[in-house]
């Protein structure tokens, strides 16, 4: 059994991912428009992103080199 507390982290607006992620508002905003991008909140037109969504996009990103096509992407 897991006996670990997580923490709440607040969900945090596209500025706020931007700064956290090292990626620029606009281009979060074109990966949420055209896909592939960290899965977000919309609540009454506002948009969130929940930080731990944030991390396990980043991790899905990372590879070993450039000619590693990462887990389950077909080379």
């Amino acid at each position: 059994m897991d006996n670990t507390i997580k923490t709440h982290r607040p969900p945090v607006d596209v500025k706020g991912a931007a700064a956290y992620s090292g990626f620029g508002e606009g281009y979060l905003n074109k990966l949420r428009c055209k896909g592939g991008g960290p899965i977000f909140i919309k609540k009454a037109g506002v948009i969130r992103y929940d930080l731990d969504d944030m991390d396990a996009w980043l991790a899905a990103g990372k590879r070993k080199s450039t000619s590693d096509a990462g887990e389950g992407v077909a080379a």
